[in-house]
């Protein structure tokens, strides 16, 4: 079946896929009819990312018999274009891909990005070490996506690329999210400390960026040209490479032309539990994510939410101390799985049960309680997400970053992308953690050549078997607990798609022992985080939303799927 219909209440574009052709000159003119908007409801296959042009490349590359795969990596090399603040070619990430039943074992590509071989373990210590160059990992996403590819691609590796190409060539249009975002940097960014920043992304003439001005890259046109046409060692190897070095030699930066050669994206096996009878399929270590995911909802499974209600203080109550205790476990064990052993425990069952009976159903666990041997003294939001389903429902959920909103604000010069400032992740102050929020234990210190912990969360739900709920979101450290609500909203209470997603987010990291909650939390529950401050929690309202969770339903009676734009970051779900 070939037809996909939107929800009636939502303005949606239809466009013709030969339309899309002039994205990517591989394309061909197709019958079938791309549905986007912030909901869709559709047979074939859905993409869901935070700009509605790559959604469409992602949509338009499975309608030309691509797979999930050459979807997503369109759709990331497009977001390298459209949206530069996070999307990128300059940063890493994770890729969970459920292949269609019987094809293959789950997997998940580690796109990471690791520490320059000059890199020490104390090399912040000092505020002067802190140089914008110096806060740069080595690069993992082409390496990643180039695996993922080589493994799962039907398509040419050329054709995935060119459509990013031509964006960047002749320019897009840009919306009112894409045009705030690059002001807001632009006025952040002093002019002189970050001139090539400016001389990219500034508008020409000067002044601010208008929605339906067009942005022209043509440099990174170039630099993806490059990767298209010569695949991953261009960028690693070839000029793009040497461009890389040149601006590290520049800046003061120590990644060198042996360290972009030496780096490896990575096969691992996902971290995989069950709950209420689904199956979860997530990222494991060197990302936290589905280690500490899988450990909250291990504990959250001895007790009956549904009962409760969702919005009730005892359900809020017991997520937040599921959080403590998995988020004090990710401080004492995860780090880079080639360098630290992680206990296997923290994804067993009777583990969880052991952790859910120290929970008080009254009152709140102080976080200095649960500290252990850990020694006691007095992350970054901008990641973006984005799902895939084809036809024969291969699922991919893929998150990748550059760590802060345009990364190290560092534009390579001459090649027109930005580089990561991924460095941040690791541990800053070995041996120093704190009730603050400072994590200094030694799983996550630095290393030359060791992949910095992450907290991102590329989630797939199985239902005997096959996909379900495909999740995850940018956020720090909040992105677990944006993926354990999503887990929470649709398994236990059974929430309908936009619902789920739309419904108000809570974090807690261990320390600092507070429980932040989104304004619209604030707004609509005003008696719960009363009830929460009774029970002992110190509940602070945040000023800004938590996550972008772009996620796909599959109906698993009548096949349909749904993909839900988080409209926190004006999303797209495109469709057919």
């Amino acid at each position: 079946m070939r037809s996909c219909s939107p929800r009636a209440s939502l303005a949606l574009a239809v466009v013709i896929l030969g339309l899309l052709a002039r994205l990517s000159p591989a394309a061909e003119a197709h019958d079938q009819l791309v549905v986007s908007g912030d909901l869709v409801r559709c047979k074939n296959g859905v993409v869901v990312s935070v700009h509605p042009l790559a959604s469409r490349i992602g949509v338009e590359t499975l309608a030309r018999g691509g797979s999930a795969v050459d979807a997503a990596v369109a759709t990331a090399f497009a977001l390298a274009t459209t949206w530069p603040g996070a999307g990128n070619i300059g940063g890493g990430g994770y890729m969970v891909i459920v292949p269609s039943s019987g094809q293959a074992k789950p997997v998940v590509v580690d796109f990471r990005e690791v520490a320059p071989a000059a890199a020490t373990k104390d090399m912040f210590e000092k505020p002067e070490g802190r140089t914008p160059h110096r806060l740069v990992g080595v690069p993992g996403t082409v390496r990643g996506l180039a695996l993922a590819h080589a493994r799962f691609g039907r398509l040419a590796w050329r054709d995935l690329v060119m459509p990013a190409v031509a964006l960047a060539r002749d320019g897009f249009t840009l919306d009112a999210a894409t045009a705030d975002s690059l002001n807001d940097i632009l006025k952040k960014a002093e002019r002189t400390k970050f001139a090539e920043l400016h001389r990219v992304y500034g508008r020409l003439g000067g002044g601010s960026w208008k929605a339906g001005e067009r942005l022209v890259q043509p440099e990174l046109a170039a630099t993806l040209r490059e990767i298209a046409d010569h695949g991953p060692d261009a960028f690693y190897l070839g000029h793009t490479g040497e461009q890389i070095a040149a601006e590290m030699r520049r800046g003061g930066g120590l990644i060198t032309r042996d360290d972009l050669a030496a780096y490896q994206a990575k096969l691992r096996e996902p971290v995989r539990g069950t709950y209420r009878g689904f199956e979860i399929v997530s990222v494991p270590p060197s990302s936290s994510g589905g280690t500490t995911l899988i450990e909250e909802l291990n504990i959250l499974e001895n007790f009956d939410l549904r009962a409760q209600g969702r919005w009730s203080a005892t359900t809020l109550h017991l997520m937040i101390e599921a959080a403590k205790r998995a988020f004090r476990d990710r401080a004492a064990y995860l780090g880079d799985p080639e360098r630290v052993t992680i206990p296997a425990r923290l994804t067993q069952k009777d583990y969880g049960r052991a952790l859910a009976q120290g929970i008080d159903l009254h009152h709140d666990t102080p976080s200095t309680q649960l500290a252990g041997d850990l020694p006691i003294t007095q992350e970054s939001a901008h990641t973006t997400h984005f799902s895939v389903i084809d036809s024969e429902r291969t699922a991919v959920s893929c998150t990748y970053t550059l760590e802060d909103m345009y990364g190290s604000r560092v534009v390579v010069r001459g090649a027109g992308f930005l580089l990561n400032d991924e460095m941040n992740d690791f541990a800053w102050r070995p041996g120093i953690t704190n009730t603050k929020g400072t994590i200094g234990t030694p799983p996550n210190q630095i290393a030359p050549g060791k992949r910095m912990l992450s907290s991102m969360c590329p989630t797939v739900v199985l239902k005997d078997g096959k996909p379900y709920l495909i999740t995850g979101s940018p956020g720090g450290r909040t992105i677990i607990n944006t993926v354990l609500g999503m887990v929470v909203n649709v398994l236990d209470f059974d929430m309908g798609p936009r619902a789920a997603v739309d419904a108000p987010r809570f974090h807690h990291q261990w320390f600092p022992d507070r429980v932040t909650v989104e304004p619209q939390f604030a707004r609509e529950h005003p008696d719960l985080v009363k009830q929460l401050e009774a029970m002992g929690h110190t509940v602070r309202v945040s000023k800004d939303e938590q996550g972008d969770a772009h996620s796909i339903w599959v109906d698993a009676k009548t096949g349909t799927l749904t993909g839900v734009a988080d409209k926190r970051e004006d999303g797209s779900a495109a469709g057919y």
